[in-house]
């Protein structure tokens, strides 16, 4: 019986557990602070168990990681790297969903050394992206071929029938996280040129994207995307970027809270009983709230673009309501947009990811597609957590079976990582359909 312990029983933790709990000779530890979450997740397999856990208890957390064979951290990407060195001072493997963060990367030679798989953006996005685009570059290389263009572009959304907000947005992971994506700063090669964008611009860089049927989608660049030439060995490229997938309307909308200052986090000085309205006239340096769709408009100028003032309203950020205990603008936002933009029972999420590659080929110029367009199951699983979970959750399997040999700090760019896990989730109906053109 191999032996799994989960960090973390939060939103894309469902179906992970449930994949696992699915495999033959497999036990599963699901670990949480709220035990009787992790239970209902559990919900009495004989092969799973769910166990109390603050993961500020350290000792405790170390000693679940030496009890099992493997472990899997859905916690917050902080606490990644101390779950790292526990699984390598006890010759652990490990998986997690999330971005390798430089402290993660330094522990690289230590995992080797302990003979361990540290397996990390085996996700979304990370994770598919990396696995799809990795199966059509080997592809190409393969035939002789050299990338001359790659553009990649991803996004959770509402499904379009559930698509009824001005952001044209709903959350099916951490609103904190999505607003905080709002501060970074991007990097991307295009034609050549490096083209460097300060966070304080961030959603100024937006540009439409259609993606199969869907023409009202609209991209901005997603964090640095040089790094990823050498990671998919395409140094030949002159062109490499990422790109966010929302709903157009979002970025000009982001970019007003954004000047206003709402997405920062920091604290913000008001009275115990100030209003959203108190907030928003600090924030654009108004003496008083009268007037203050007007004032607003004037504080925006050039950036009050259609739309943005309706949205900002139906927000609430011009409405009399009392804010929040806390005085941290970021969490001010992010109890006001996830009080707004919660899924409602029965409605559904999708996840679009769309590469678009030009290459060069024996034969000639073609262009290549891959895309990946799924939704989250009615009153079940969102596609979030499935195409996240699933990922990660069939990784995990694969390690402990021994089809994955490799070692060290890893994403999933290699083939012993990517065929199979992208075979088995087409079998679960997570499909990147590819097409090619010539030009």
């Amino acid at each position: 019986m191999k032996k799994i312990i989960v960090l973390g029983a939060g939103l894309v933790s469902r179906p992970l557990v449930k994949y696992l709990l699915g495999v033959k000779h497999f036990f599963v530890t699901l670990a949480d602070i709220d035990e009787k979450k992790a239970a209902a997740i559990i919900d009495g397999a004989a092969n799973g168990r769910a166990v109390a856990l603050d993961v500020s208890n350290q000792p405790l957390v170390e000693e679940l990681v030496r009890e099992h064979d493997l472990a899997i951290s859905l916690l917050p990407y902080s606490f990644h790297p101390m779950i790292a060195e526990y699984c390598i001072r006890h010759k652990k493997n490990m998986v997690t969903a999330s971005y390798v963060s430089e402290k993660m990367k330094s522990l690289h030679p230590k995992a080797l050394e302990a003979g361990v798989i540290i397996l990390n953006e085996i996700g979304v996005d990370p994770g598919i992206d990396h696995m799809s685009a990795m199966k059509i570059i080997d592809s190409v290389h393969g035939r002789g071929g050299k990338i001359e263009a790659f553009r990649s572009y991803c996004g959770g959304l509402p499904a379009p029938e559930d698509t009824d907000n001005p952001f044209g947005y709903k959350f099916s992971w951490s609103p904190r996280g999505v607003l905080m994506a709002g501060l970074n700063s991007a990097k991307y090669l295009e034609k050549g040129k490096i083209v460097d964008i300060d966070g304080r611009e961030l959603f100024l860089n937006h540009w439409g994207v259609e993606v199969g049927d869907y023409k009202d989608f609209e991209t901005y660049p997603n964090r640095d995307s040089l790094p990823y030439v050498d990671i998919y060995g395409i140094q030949e490229t002159e062109t490499m970027f990422r790109g966010t997938i929302r709903n157009k309307g979002w970025c000009d909308k982001l970019y007003a809270l954004a000047k206003m200052g709402f997405l920062k986090d920091e604290t913000v000085d008001l009275p115990q009983n100030a209003t959203y309205k108190d907030l928003t006239a600090k924030m654009i340096g108004a003496d008083n709230v009268d007037n203050l769709t007007l004032k607003t408009h004037e504080f925006l100028g050039k950036d009050s673009k259609p739309g943005v003032l309706d949205g900002l309203k139906w927000l609430g950020l011009f409405q009399d309501q009392i804010l929040p205990r806390s005085r941290n603008l970021l969490d001010i936002m992010t109890e006001l947009f996830l009080s707004k933009m919660e899924y409602k029972a029965g409605e559904r999420d999708m996840i679009v990811l769309f590469h678009d590659f030009m290459v060069s080929l024996p034969e000639g110029k073609k262009r290549i597609t891959s895309t990946l367009i799924d939704y989250g199951l009615q009153n079940g699983d969102t596609s979030m957590a499935r195409t996240v979970g699933l990922p990660a959750a069939i990784g995990a399997e694969l390690i402990l079976n021994g089809k994955i040999s490799l070692t060290g700090v890893q994403i999933p760019v290699s083939r012993e990582i990517y065929l199979p896990v992208l075979a088995r989730l087409e079998e679960l109906n997570i499909k990147c359909v590819e097409q090619e053109y010539r030009i």
